[in-house]
């Protein structure tokens, strides 16, 4: 999970890239990156860091140009701590692009050792972004040998990269002196969409994660982009569209819609909102089917993402809904938080109780899911301190119970709860006095309500299945493997790195 954006426009980019990525820090916490282009020179900014904190007025002021794109980063593949894997990517040949990328390539390994021994390309990082980048510039080159670059060879390019390449991938990309790309794997399973404005220089194109990054900066939405579906959008802002692939399904991840996504998005003609609202009536559902609701006092959300659910909950079952833990917004998202160390020790600093909300009272506690059950565990004990009589936990995702290779982090049978334990072991491990998971099934038919034209989704971490037909025991392993190897301790991490001098140096 990362957060991308584009923008082709007749006016400066920097602070409208800066704006959306802002929108988008949710999806991202660990790195972030501008790159603008003026003419045919690129201008690049990236470190570790938050938004706020990677980008000074200096920075800004090293980035003009109206062609740009961004990047929010969450590492799931490669090494979390590198500065020179934060994204965008460069490559000079052919023609010099640039690229940003949410997902995670499956068949990153053998992609390795084809661009090694027949592309004639070298890798320099762990970051599969640097092995989509150089793939889709070997089939730019193919495409237009001995001609002009024009869109249909753009396309033909992205067409032989989908032949390529397996996994997620929603990727932006700038391509010098010609465009902005933008395209989706043909599942569909990261989000993606672009939208119009109009500035007083004139029309203007952006391409984003989220709709939200789009209305937050003045945009209109126009659409999605469908499943291995390519959009090209010429300087002149002129947007060109062909589908790539041959197969096209769509499958978003239904973590997006329980967890991942605001509230406040729309994705593949799904408000993410009223898709939470719907887990929390079907939970309730759940709920009332496995204790009597009048064994509950009050419905406690877990901030942030599953108030709407909790909501829901609440109403269906008649029972009062309050806030019952404050969240320090200073402190970061713990799911996103490389390292277990870190991830415990955040809880406390993250969340209070507020003890007249819990004080002689049976609680009951909705959050959006529950991963690897340790932050669950500290929650459970923090209601009871506070007094609560009798704590219930609620879920509003079915158990995670298998890893997940497309883009979220929890790669690891090993770091998930719910793998090979019943509910009953799992409800003891928390310390809760009872325990409700949403059903998968129930799930999926209450998000595939809200647009006809959904028929799947990509729920693996809940059901197993990979929609991809690629991955094998040995992919979990060799992930497993590259997690082990990282350093909790990153002080001495090699910051040496390849990058582009911006205009301020």
């Amino acid at each position: 999970m990362c957060g991308i954006v584009g923008v082709i426009s007749k006016a400066p980019v920097n602070q409208l890239i800066y704006d959306a990525l802002l929108l988008l820090q949710h999806r991202g916490q660990d790195a972030a990156g501008i790159v603008t282009m003026q003419g045919t020179r690129c201008f690049m900014h990236k470190a570790r860091g938050m938004v706020r904190d990677v980008f000074r007025t200096r920075n800004m002021r090293g980035l003009p140009g109206t062609v740009g794109l961004g990047q929010v980063r969450y590492p799931t593949a490669g090494n979390a701590y590198s500065e020179e894997e934060a994204q965008p990517f460069y490559v000079n040949a052919p023609f010099g692009i640039v690229l940003v990328h949410n997902g995670n390539l499956t068949n990153a390994h053998v992609l390795k050792k084809e661009l090694f021994d027949i592309d004639r390309r070298h890798i320099n990082t762990e970051s599969d972004t640097e092995v989509l980048i150089n793939i889709l510039a070997h089939e730019l080159e193919q495409a237009a040998r001995d001609l002009p670059l024009s869109r249909d060879e753009i396309f033909k390019a992205v067409r032989a990269v989908h032949k390529r390449i397996k996994g997620s991938y929603a990727v932006v990309a700038l391509i010098a002196g010609h465009g902005l790309l933008a395209f989706r794997d043909p599942f569909g399973i990261r989000p993606l969409c672009f939208g119009e404005g109009q500035t007083p220089e004139g029309r203007e194109v952006m391409v984003a994660s989220e709709s939200v990054a789009l209305e937050g900066t003045g945009h209109k939405l126009i659409r999605d982009v469908a499943p291995g579906e390519a959009v090209f959008i010429d300087l002149e802002g002129q947007i060109h569209t062909q589908q790539c692939a041959d197969n096209p399904t769509l499958n978003p991840c239904m973590f997006e819609f329980v967890y991942l996504a605001r509230p406040d998005s729309v994705m593949d003609g799904v408000s993410v909102y009223q898709a939470r609202l719907n887990m929390g009536e079907t939970l309730a559902q759940r709920l009332i089917s496995t204790m009597p609701p009048n064994e509950i006092d009050v419905v406690i959300p877990i901030p942030e993402s599953s108030r709407p659910s909790a909501m829901q909950l609440a109403q269906k079952i008649g029972k009062p809904y309050r806030e019952g833990f404050v969240k320090n917004r200073y402190v970061g998202r713990t799911f996103i938080m490389p390292g277990q160390g870190m991830r415990k020790k955040s809880v406390r600093q993250k969340l209070n109780a507020i003890v007249s909300e819990f004080k002689g009272r049976n609680v009951l506690l909705v959050d959006d899911s529950i991963v690897r059950g340790t932050t669950s565990k500290e929650i459970v004990q923090m209601a009871r301190e506070a007094g609560a009589r009798k704590v219930y936990m609620a879920s509003a995702a079915p158990p995670v119970r298998y890893p997940n290779v497309y883009g979220i982090d929890m790669p690891t049978k090993d770091e998930l709860i719910a793998h090979n334990r019943s509910i009953e072991e799992i409800r003891e491990f928390i310390g809760a006095d009872a325990l409700i998971y949403q059903d998968v099934a129930a799930m999926k038919r209450v998000v595939s309500q809200l647009n006809p034209k959904l028929t799947g989704f990509e729920a693996s971490c809940f059901d197993g299945h990979y929609i991809t037909g690629d991955v094998t025991a040995a992919d979990f392993d060799a992930i497993a493997a590259q997690r082990r190897s990282q350093s909790d301790d990153d002080e001495d991490a090699d910051r040496s790195r390849l990058a582009l001098q911006s205009a301020a140096e």
